[in-house]
C-alpha cells in the first residue's frame, strides 16, 4: 500500500509532467521563458575556454580562443582573447548595464550594445551574458491577440515554435523565433529579426551539458542570414565553477591579462 506522502509526490509529478507536455494551445509564453532562464542560470561563478570557428565568405577562416570570467549572479563576465595573435589581449567586459570593448593595441575601452560582434564573428556580446527572456521579451500575438505558439518536429524532436518580441528597449534584436522542446523547453533553434522584420541569423543549439540541475550550451552554430555564407561554430569546454574575485570583473584586471 503506498503511504500519502508517496501519492502526494506521484501527483505531483504527474501535474508537472502534464504542464510540460501541454499542448501548443495550453502554453503560456511568459511560462516558457521564465522557464527557460531558470534552467540555464547557473548562479555560480564560472570559468571556461570559449572557441570560435568562423567561416566568412569573403575572407576565409578564422580560428579564435579565448577565457572566460562570469559572475552569474550579478550578470557581469569578463571575455580575453588567447588566439590568434592578432586578437590576443583583446577583450569584452560587462558589468551592470554596460557593455565595453577592450583593444590592446591603443589600449582603450569603447560603450558597445548586445549586439556588438565577438572579433568578427557571428557571436554577439548578448550570447554571453545570463539568459534574461523573461524580463526582455514578451509573446507576439496575432489580431485575435491570441499568443503565436505552435507544435512542429524539428530533426524529429516535438517542439514548441514561439515568437517573441522585445519589451524593452536594450535587446540584442527586437523580435525572435523559438524553437523550444516540449518535454523541458530547452531551445534547439532561434531565428534573430531587425525591426524591419529582416531575418539576421539563424542560431542552433547543438549540445547542452547539464551541471547542478542547470544547462549550458556548450557547441552552438550561428549562421549569418544577412551576409550568406557567414557562419560560426563555436565550443565551450574545461568549465569550472571556482570562485572568482571581484576585482576579476574590472577594467584594471582585464588591461592586466592583455599585457
Amino acid at each position: 500500500m503506498q503511504s500519502p506522502r508517496m501519492k502526494l509526490w506521484l501527483v505531483l509529478v504527474l501535474i508537472l509532467f502534464t504542464h510540460i507536455k501541454a499542448s501548443a494551445t495550453d502554453v503560456v509564453v511568459k511560462d516558457v521563458l521564465r522557464t527557460l532562464d531558470g534552467l540555464r542560470k547557473i548562479h555560480e561563478d564560472v570559468t571556461a575556454k570559449v572557441q570560435m570557428a568562423m567561416r566568412d565568405a569573403e575572407q576565409g577562416d578564422k580560428l579564435i580562443e579565448a577565457v572566460y570570467f562570469a559572475k552569474d549572479l550579478d550578470d557581469t563576465f569578463l571575455m580575453v582573447m588567447t588566439k590568434p595573435e592578432s586578437e590576443k589581449g583583446n577583450g569584452y567586459l560587462k558589468s551592470g548595464k554596460n557593455f565595453w570593448m577592450y583593444r590592446r593595441n591603443t589600449r582603450t575601452f569603447q560603450h558597445v550594445g548586445r549586439s556588438e560582434s565577438i572579433s568578427g564573428t557571428d557571436a554577439n556580446a548578448g550570447d554571453f551574458e545570463a539568459p534574461k527572456y523573461e524580463l526582455q521579451y514578451t509573446a507576439a500575438k496575432e489580431p485575435d491577440g491570441k499568443e503565436r505558439v505552435s507544435e512542429e518536429l524539428l530533426s524529429k524532436v516535438p517542439v514548441y515554435k514561439i515568437e517573441i518580441v522585445s519589451s524593452v528597449p536594450d535587446v540584442d534584436y527586437p523580435k525572435k523565433i523559438l524553437w523550444v522542446r516540449q518535454d523541458n523547453y530547452l531551445p534547439l533553434k532561434e531565428q534573430s529579426f531587425s525591426l524591419s522584420g529582416t531575418l539576421m541569423n539563424t542560431q542552433y543549439y547543438l549540445k547542452y551539458s547539464e551541471i547542478n540541475g542547470h544547462y549550458i550550451a556548450v557547441k552552438q552554430l550561428v549562421v549569418d542570414e544577412f551576409e550568406k555564407g557567414n557562419k560560426t561554430l563555436w565550443d565551450i569546454t574545461d568549465i569550472s565553477f571556482k570562485k572568482l574575485p571581484d576585482e576579476t570583473f574590472s577594467k584594471a584586471y582585464l588591461e592586466n591579462l592583455s599585457k
